[in-house]
């Protein structure tokens, strides 16, 4: 029987959630930098965030190596 890492799974899938454009906030909202919980999204923003989930997920899962076996 192998162990599984399901580290990287449990970041990507909770990172996905927090990071969603408009769920929590929206960077850049369309009248200001930053607006909360307005469930409405933009293509710029879309953009950033993806790239702050990308910074975020190579820092928890790579340099830090965040490992959770089964």
């Amino acid at each position: 029987m192998s162990a599984t890492d399901w580290g990287p799974v449990i970041v990507s899938v909770a990172l996905f959630i927090l990071l969603s454009p408009g769920l929590l906030f929206q960077l850049p909202a369309k009248s200001r930098a930053v607006e909360f919980g307005n469930m409405s999204t933009s293509v710029i923003s879309i953009l950033v965030h993806s790239i702050i989930y990308f910074a975020l997920l190579t820092i928890l899962v790579i340099a830090i190596g965040i490992h959770v076996h089964t």
